[in-house]
């Protein structure tokens, strides 16, 4: 099987355009990365800010973001558009012409307000922003999809390997729900399994624990025992196995030891974790210790593509996520 890459995603954008808005406009590492696009011409980046300080910016690090889309939300000549349907989106908060102009002047909620408004397809935040600065206006105004209850996230996890193709595996949720219920949990995974595809993997999603298949005991087994259940009634079309401890996940051998009559474990390529604790350590040893690359967080169970950067992201993993985000959006239209 083909591992679904950029290369292929890059060829997608040629035949659908999209737009991306970067809500921190005079970020070095956004620079550069807009940079890149604008050189490639397969994706058109929107930076929002002040025209001015982003092209002082862009000329300080020597980017050249010529063709780039700026917008101030300052000078918006939709803004009175933008705001009226700002309010009428929170109107159970109250929320007042001048409070919503106030709210808007932030970049983060005025570059969702332009993936909300259609002038956009998908926006990358969190060079600067927190997590949860780019998570809270996507929930308040994108909103979760029909059927979805909670924003998750996945991390996507590559490693080349000698015979030319790539290993990719899935881990979730490791950057937004500190400690998902069960019910949490399958709508997790099976949301999981639906971004791994769109990486050319055929999910093979397992639940991780302390414990394989009743070895251990406690509310935390049944936890992810519970929530393999209901991920299987969620989406019976997918291979889910658990509860599993990871050796038995991802070697064929301890899996044939520890749970011989199960045809996933030892194949295991989505792993759905108890915790954003044990999820944020385990993408982690695997992208330090095991060389891999990971993107992410990519943000699930939306109405449209809005991902979220590390502070502590360089330009490559802007430009990365970038295209990951726009293809996103291609897929999902």
């Amino acid at each position: 099987m083909a591992i679904f890459g950029f290369g292929q995603m890059i060829g997608m954008l040629k035949k659908s355009p999209k737009k991306i808005v970067f809500t921190e406009g005079t970020d070095p590492r956004v620079l550069e990365a807009a940079s890149r696009l604008l050189a490639s011409n397969f994706l058109h980046p929107i930076l929002v800010g002040d025209e001015e300080e982003i092209l002082e910016a862009s000329e300080e690090v020597g980017y050249n973001i010529r063709g780039a889309e700026i917008i101030d939300p300052k000078k918006f000549d939709k803004m009175d558009e933008m705001i009226e349907m700002f309010c009428e989106l929170r109107k159970k908060k109250g929320v007042t012409p001048e409070q919503a102009r106030e709210i808007l002047s932030q970049g983060n909620y005025f570059g969702t307000m332009l993936v909300k408004m259609g002038l956009a397809d998908s926006l990358l935040g969190g060079a600067t922003y927190s997590t949860a600065d780019t998570v809270r206006p996507a929930l308040q105004l994108i909103k979760t999809r029909p059927g979805n209850s909670i924003v998750s996230s996945v991390f996507i996890l590559i490693r080349s390997r000698a015979s030319g193709d790539n290993e990719v595996l899935a881990m979730a949720d490791c950057a937004i729900n500190i400690d998902p219920t069960e019910d949490e949990l399958a709508e997790i995974a099976v949301e999981a399994a639906k971004c791994a595809r769109v990486f050319g993997v055929e999910p093979k999603v397992g639940f991780l624990s302390y414990s394989t298949f009743g070895s251990g005991e406690g509310p935390a087994v049944d936890k992810m025992r519970n929530a393999t259940a209901k991920a299987r009634l969620r989406a019976p079309e997918l291979d889910i196995e658990g509860e599993l401890q990871f050796d038995a996940a991802v070697s064929p051998r301890v899996a044939r030891t520890k749970c011989p009559d199960s045809e996933l474990a030892g194949y295991i390529n989505t792993f759905i974790f108890p915790d954003i604790s044990s999820g944020n350590i385990g993408y982690k040893i695997a992208q330090r210790l095991g060389g891999f690359e990971a993107y992410g967080p990519i943000l699930l169970g939306l109405n449209a593509p809005i991902n979220d950067l590390s502070r502590g992201c360089n330009a490559a993993e802007v430009y990365s996520m970038s295209i990951i985000t726009a293809a996103l959006a291609t897929i999902d239209n």
